[in-house]
């Protein structure tokens, strides 16, 4: 399976704003965005131009890079999105909230979405009491998602709900730290997903 291998660092400067990417580091001061001034490379800090492709492009880039997918996959939830009942922009951020990796981080039981993945992948989360290892599995209202019991005492997971005590968990889904299980309560509606998404550049962006 593609995947980025590069720093992720990299990616929130060019976007020019925190995306979380890594886990901890993006709370403290030793974050990139807030270290380095301007975009990465040699022409970072130069003057840029701006066009309403180019603010599309950026609006679609922040986005497919917060959630951690490439292009192709990006594009087929859009396609996804595109068919399914209701606004496009808001049915392809639905889409991309209840990712399993997604559910995994935003339960804290992962630092970063990327960490997220790989819990899920090496096969530490259960679904309904099933364990799932596909980080793109949609989960439904009503899905219970925990770790796997041999898994709760995984260094990785320990971590995570440590840091993840003070974040606020969404309001769609609910929490047990005790038994490290969550909830789906609800599918999310606009006003719970990131307000700094504006998807519907995205929109505008592939149907050009």
């Amino acid at each position: 399976m593609a995947r980025y291998c590069g720093s992720v660092c990299r990616l929130c400067r060019r976007e020019g704003e925190k995306l979380f990417l890594k886990g901890d580091r993006c709370y403290t001061g030793k974050c990139a965005v807030e270290k380095r001034e301007g975009g990465p490379g040699q022409h970072g800090r130069g003057r840029q131009a701006f066009s309403n492709f180019k603010i599309q492009l950026r609006e679609k880039q922040k986005v497919k890079r917060s959630y951690g997918l490439l292009e192709a996959r990006f594009r087929a939830t859009f396609d996804k999105a595109a068919t399914a009942k209701g606004v496009t922009g808001t049915e392809l951020l639905v889409l991309l909230e209840r990712r399993l990796d997604n559910i995994v981080y935003r339960l804290g039981l992962g630092s970063s979405r990327r960490q997220a993945r790989q819990i899920v992948t090496h096969g530490h989360v259960l679904v309904n009491g099933k364990r799932v290892s596909v980080p793109s599995y949609s989960v439904s209202p009503g899905d219970v998602v925990e770790v796997a019991e041999k898994s709760k005492k995984n260094p990785l997971v320990i971590a995570a709900m440590e840091s993840a005590r003070s974040r606020v968990i969404p309001e769609w889904l609910s929490l047990d730290q005790q038994a490290v299980r969550g909830t789906v309560n609800s599918v999310p509606t606009r006003e719970q997903l990131p307000p700094s998404f504006r998807e519907q550049l995205i929109v505008e962006l592939y149907s050009r």
